[in-house]
């Protein structure tokens, strides 16, 4: 790939087009059409969104790729809460899948995120592709997805700083605020109004 490659921080003026991104990246995949555009769109307004870590990927100046980190913790066994970080959505253009884009992306902004938080990020993927950008499963750690028992290959760890959840035990809490489709029938179903008509899919 010899295009030109650039990942900035998200500006006000990238919002539609970033969430018309973040729609067709979705759209089909998990369910049919998909809710994570609308996901993206409330998050702006959530106290724990990181600004400084919502990041686009540019080629040749068009927007093609997108991270969402927010504030999480941990809630130890023993009391105490330990502030982390996730991520999610990441987006890449459905024409630009599968050529590594997607691992460039999480691996600059996992970077760029040892500059906000000293502990680690926890999130929920597949294990072999986030395996590449230096994750691993969480309960290794001794961190367990909220109040699930036993294995979670999904829910995944990465320290930004080595051992520093050494000695660590407890549950993950991901922050409110992924959920609005759900708790939001009507709004999201305005939202979703202004879209392009897309067809719906079981696939």
């Amino acid at each position: 790939m010899n295009e030109k490659i650039k990942i900035r921080v998200e500006e006000q003026e990238d919002y539609e087009i970033v969430e018309n991104l973040t729609r067709d990246s979705f759209w089909n995949v998990y369910r049919p059409g998909c809710t994570e555009h609308f996901v993206l769109n409330r998050f702006r307004d959530n106290p724990d969104f990181i600004p400084e870590l919502s990041l686009v990927l540019e080629i040749n100046g068009e927007i093609l790729g997108h991270i969402m980190f927010s504030w999480s913790k941990i809630q130890c066994d023993d009391g105490n809460v330990i502030r982390t970080l996730t991520f999610g959505p990441v987006s890449i253009h459905p024409n630009y899948q599968r050529q590594g884009l997607g691992k460039k992306l999480v691996d600059f902004s996992t970077e760029k995120a040892k500059s906000f938080c000293n502990t680690c990020i926890l999130i929920c993927g597949n294990p072999e592709f986030y395996g590449k950008c230096g994750f691993s499963d969480a309960l290794s750690f001794g961190i367990r997805y909220g109040d699930e028992i036993g294995e979670t290959p999904f829910f995944l760890c990465k320290e930004l700083k080595t051992g520093s959840l050494s000695g660590i035990s407890g549950k993950y809490v991901e922050p409110s605020g992924y959920f609005v489709a759900e708790n939001y029938p009507k709004e999201f179903e305005e939202y979703e109004q202004k879209f392009p008509y897309k067809e719906k899919l079981v696939l």
